[in-house]
């Protein structure tokens, strides 16, 4: 359990581009409802509607085939890791496919906004970009047979307005995070290495059901910790006891603040090179730590950019909320409740995406 906890605050695969991860649900719960605390926002339900227009942000708009470009992609991907079952799946009050769909309404929605702001920025793509957003057009417009056409309602100009506004976006995001650069001490960032021997205080069910220890099986679980503790206090190898005694399925931790539990961080960072711990509990167990860096410089240049990285978001965030609240959208509700992706054998497009992400 710590060691999938360590690599969850460490450990990550290579990140989406951030201005498709921030706030992702902010608009459906925020402009397309009328709940919430934003009430600058106007929220107008309306009939004066274009032909598939599904919704609109100040002159904005976004139509029926944008949507199904999504919906079709994203759906067509995920059945393939999970199957088409996952959609039925219950959440709260709704259903999985239900909950992903109002997601995918976010999603266009927000680059629809980051468009608009990049107006305010003065910023434009230029000839450049605008011939890849062409040419990333043609390749994937040209992978559709007639059914994904058919089924998407789309067009290749559809699917170049698209990757345009993708990449507006994308360059607006760059555009204002670039600007963002503060100073990071090392002592902020900074991680330490340690060894790590954890004796456990629950035991898990073949069903993953986690059952704590009794008081008596702590007590026995602290003598052991504790026999451990003498061993290396009368000079026995640290490695060698942690073989014997370690319950973890790691033995070595690299980590900055923020990542593990408070009581296991703190001894950590308190420890110089070389240092044995005392015991220390946390919701796991026991553990007995020995610095192997009081200053691990790889983890702390790690994490120094992941900090910059999360300020420029915050940053990118703030501008973005206080823009998005003094906007007027129209949800064409008749329409968007209709929308429906109908699963087809012959309908299997899933490149949208990742042909974007090989032109930009």
């Amino acid at each position: 359990m710590l060691h999938q906890r360590q690599h969850a605050g460490i450990k990550s695969n290579k990140p989406k581009p951030a201005w498709l991860l921030t706030a992702v649900l902010m608009l459906i719960v925020c402009m397309f409802s009328a709940c919430g605390n934003r009430n600058k926002t106007e929220v107008i339900l309306t009939t004066n509607f274009k032909d598939g227009e599904v919704f609109r942000i100040e002159k904005s708009s976004c139509y029926l085939p944008e949507v199904m470009v999504y919906l079709v992609n994203s759906e067509n991907s995920y059945d393939e890791i999970f199957g088409e079952q996952i959609w039925s799946v219950p959440l709260s009050d709704s259903t999985v496919g239900e909950a992903y769909k109002e997601t995918i309404l976010a999603r266009i929605a927000q680059i629809k906004v980051m468009n608009l702001l990049a107006k305010d920025y003065e910023l434009t793509l230029d000839e450049k970009e605008l011939q890849l957003a062409g040419e990333a057009a043609n390749t994937y417009f040209q992978s559709l047979n007639a059914d994904e056409i058919k089924a998407m309602h789309v067009s290749a100009d559809t699917i170049r307005q698209l990757y345009e506004e993708f990449a507006l976006a994308n360059k607006l995001y760059k555009n204002i995070t670039e600007q963002i650069q503060p100073e990071i001490s090392d002592d902020e960032a900074r991680a330490v290495s340690v060894k790590s021997i954890l004796i456990k205080t629950y035991s898990m069910t073949n069903t993953g059901t986690r059952i704590e220890f009794t008081r008596q099986q702590k007590d026995e679980a602290y003598g052991r910790a504790q026999d451990a503790l003498a061993k290396i206090r009368a000079g026995s190898d640290f490695d060698v006891v942690a073989a014997d005694y370690n319950e973890d399925s790691e033995s070595s931790y690299s980590f900055a603040r923020g990542v593990m539990p408070q009581a296991f961080e703190e001894a950590a960072f308190n420890l110089d090179n070389g240092e044995v711990s005392e015991i220390i509990e946390t919701e796991y167990g026991y553990h007995i730590l020995m610095c192997t860096s009081s200053f691990d410089r790889d983890e702390t240049d790690a994490n120094k950019a992941g900090i910059v990285k999360k300020r420029q978001q915050e940053e990118f965030n703030r501008i973005y909320d206080e823009y998005v609240q003094g906007l007027t959208t129209n949800l064409n509700a008749e329409l968007w409740e209709s929308v429906e992706y109908k699963k087809s054998p012959s309908v299997n497009t899933t490149s949208f995406f990742e042909v974007y992400d090989s032109y930009f």
